[in-house]
């Protein structure tokens, strides 16, 4: 069942990067070549499955280089559903001499439309965007532990930490100034264990139960205080909200096969299995 799973997943991608390369401008020559040639579809199609199949066979060895490749670009599209759930941006970041808005706390202001600030009341700052997103990655870290094999665990678990780094780094420049490598490097360094940290909080509340998982919730998305971005009283209805939401996803995850989750995610104009709902807010209210 696992071999047919992969060998499945390994033919998607096999197929996307093959559309991409045949509709890239690199590659002008071979397209018009290929659309102008009278070659029989049936002959095409059939070398175009032995050689899927070929790849597929190879693929089923865990570590190896197609496992790699496949990795590497399945987790590039998770990271991106996770990334996108408190994306946020800083329009001052792009004009020159404009002062760029900060917190009380000092941090870069930016501007989100993510249910996420908008009704749990977070602000649209690096260090929610972090944490939220690390949330989510953590979240899928959970349904990758299924995965037949430990080395395989390890290869997706690698590529989707890698995604997050370049993506901060990227992050940290663009919108907030940080041309020095060697400070991008400290902050990288700080996410990481940041990361190692909600990995261990977030499973030890999943194993005690819900008032622990919402205390880490607590400590890493509102930091830990007893006021709230605006200086108001922590709302724990909020944070509540949060646990619910996360054990929601969780047993959605859990119903989805590997080769479909990246569909299960959804993109930018369908949200999937990570988005708001409404019953989540209800059933807190309800207790």
């Amino acid at each position: 069942m696992a071999s047919r799973r992969v060998s499945l997943l390994w033919t998607r991608e096999a197929c996307g990067s093959q559309r991409l390369c045949l509709s890239g401008s690199r590659l002008p020559t071979l397209a018009s070549a290929i659309r102008s040639s009278p070659v029989n579809p049936i002959i095409a199609r059939s070398y175009a499955q032995g050689k899927v199949s070929n790849l597929a066979k190879n693929f089923r060895r865990p570590g190896n280089a197609a496992e790699t490749y496949v990795a590497y670009g399945m987790t590039q599209k998770l990271f991106e559903s996770c990334s996108t759930q408190a994306d946020y941006k800083i329009p001052q970041a792009s004009q020159k001499g404009v002062e760029v808005p900060k917190t009380e706390a000092g941090e870069d202001l930016g501007v989100g439309e993510s249910w996420w600030y908008t009704e749990l009341g977070l602000k649209p700052t690096f260090a929610t965007w972090s944490q939220v997103t690390l949330l989510h990655m953590y979240l899928l870290t959970v349904r990758l532990r299924a995965l037949p094999y430990r080395d395989s665990v390890t290869t997706y678990s690698r590529h989707l930490i890698d995604h997050f780094s370049h993506e901060a780094e990227h992050r940290m420049d663009v919108y907030h100034d940080l041309g020095s490598r060697t400070i991008r490097n400290k902050y990288l360094k700080d996410l990481f264990i940041q990361w190692r940290g909600i990995i261990a909080a977030y499973d030890e509340g999943l194993a005690k139960g819900d008032a622990v998982l919402g205390a880490a919730v607590w400590r890493n998305l509102w930091k830990g205080g007893q006021t709230g971005p605006d200086g108001e009283e922590i709302d724990w209805a909020k944070v509540a909200q949060v646990v619910v939401y996360m054990r929601r996803n969780l047993a959605e995850l859990a119903k989805k096969e590997e080769v479909d989750l990246v569909f299960a995610l959804g993109d930018k104009k369908d949200a999937g299995i990570f988005q708001y709902s409404e019953s989540d807010r209800k059933l807190v209210g309800s207790q």
